[in-house]
């Protein structure tokens, strides 16, 4: 990431680094007091509590020759939390593990556990996945949203004309409507938050997952189990079978998934799903890929969401400055722009840990199909850019948007940066 000296962070690495440090002695001097009275087991419940107070993701437990390594995952970046001695590993890799329902005698291959709300005492499940290393066994734990808390597609970030754009084509009561990114892209969140908009007692609303993410009232919500032979494809088949007006289907992996969402939605069924795609159009590369033929995918596929999470600038610490001349450069400022147009950044306190940073929004593109793309792509014969064409169409792309959260003061130009570098194929 780009100095202060020539984009203006929001944060320099010292202060930013300074900050965590706070936290991680603050909450490492809290564990290391608990272990001297009580042992791993408050410990271990103590570390969950504090994850779920801070917001972060993910917990990640990683063995080295010292002990182990924790780290909290906040606003999609890892922090230092401490360094557990290895006379408590066993302990509270053996806790984690029984609280998971996994098998702790099994130390040499991968397991996957589930800690449910109830024993915590949150209304957020975690996910456990764990498996050996030269050091010992690890454990990553992915906390789940709060199923109570679901948010409307008018707070995830989208740009107005974008929202107005995805509100109608989520009304639209057949065809494909898929959420494309990287792991942690907020896929998942988006599609719940299109879901809650076709809940409604006059459909039939039916979800496919693994597992289920989030219970939501009047809606049928299925669990696949592969260890049954029950998959998204047998499900899918099952559901298409119970009239179904709507479907959510928690992610298209395989080609034969793939082609049963298609023409699920040709034959009058909305469908949504998510899918690992680094931009809007590489969605039809996959398809064709999985053996879906163009004029299914033109005819299928009414919307594609691609999108990526920035951070957001601290709201107690934030400050006005110039930009210089790579930032011009950067945003593509006119020069009567660069001389009216005013950046914003962080400058670190106790809020945001130093960081100047606090929360994430989104950013998207959105892609529907113009009768013109259609037919592009239709004839396939590499000769037309699609991409191209579709921002010649008014494709606001993925960096276009950040550029504006960018001017309006929502992040920084190092969040920017950082996105273009993530999308370059």
């Amino acid at each position: 990431m780009t100095t202060e000296a020539t984009t203006g962070t929001s944060a320099t690495p010292a202060t930013e680094s300074n900050g965590l440090e706070v936290r991680q002695k603050a909450l490492q001097e809290e564990l290391r007091e608990l272990i001297d009275v009580v042992g791993p087991a408050p410990l271990v419940d103590l570390l969950l509590e504090r994850a779920f107070q801070l917001n972060a993701t993910d917990i990640h437990i990683d063995p080295n020759p010292n002990g182990l390594r924790i780290r909290l995952r906040v606003d999609g970046m890892l922090h230092d939390v401490m360094q557990l001695p290895q006379k408590l590993t066993a302990q509270v890799i053996s806790r984690l593990k029984i609280m998971a329902g996994m098998d702790i005698t099994e130390r040499r291959v991968a397991q996957d556990g589930h800690i449910s709300k109830s024993v915590i005492k949150h209304q957020r499940d975690i996910r456990v996945g764990g498996g050996p290393t030269i050091y010992g066994e690890r454990l990553v734990l992915r906390l789940m949203p709060d199923e109570q808390s679901f948010t409307q597609l008018d707070e995830l970030g989208f740009e107005p004309e974008q929202l107005a754009k995805v509100k109608k084509l989520v009304d639209v009561p057949y065809g494909v409507f898929l959420s494309v990114g990287p792991v942690g892209s907020g896929k998942s969140t988006t599609v719940y938050s299109a879901l809650t908009m076709r809940n409604r007692s006059t459909e039939s609303v039916v979800t496919i997952e693994d597992p289920v993410e989030r219970h939501m009232d009047g809606i049928n919500q299925i669990q696949i189990d592969t260890k049954i032979g029950f998959t998204f494809v047998k499900c899918l088949r099952g559901v298409l079978r119970q009239d179904p007006d709507v479907m959510m289907v928690g992610e298209i992996r395989d080609p034969e998934t793939a082609q049963i969402a298609v023409r699920a939605g040709l034959t009058g069924v909305t469908v949504l799903s998510t899918l690992h795609a680094n931009h809007s159009l590489a969605v039809l590369d996959v398809f064709r890929e999985f053996g879906v033929s163009p004029m299914f995918i033109v005819d299928g596929l009414k919307c594609v969401i691609a999108q990526r999470l920035i951070r957001k600038i601290c709201p107690e610490c934030r400050e006005e400055y110039s930009p210089d001349a790579t930032a011009i450069a950067i945003l593509k400022l006119s020069d009567e722009e660069a001389a009216t147009t005013k950046l914003v950044r962080g400058k670190g306190c106790d809020s945001c840990f130093s960081t100047g940073y606090s929360g994430r929004t989104g950013v998207f593109e959105v892609l529907t199909f113009s009768p013109e793309l259609r037919q592009a792509i239709l004839q396939a014969d590499g000769k037309v850019d699609l991409r191209e064409m579709a921002i010649g169409g008014g494709l606001l792309t993925l960096e276009e948007a950040a550029r504006r959260k960018v001017l309006r003061g929502d992040t920084t130009i190092e969040e920017l940066l950082h996105l273009q570098n993530a999308i370059v194929d």
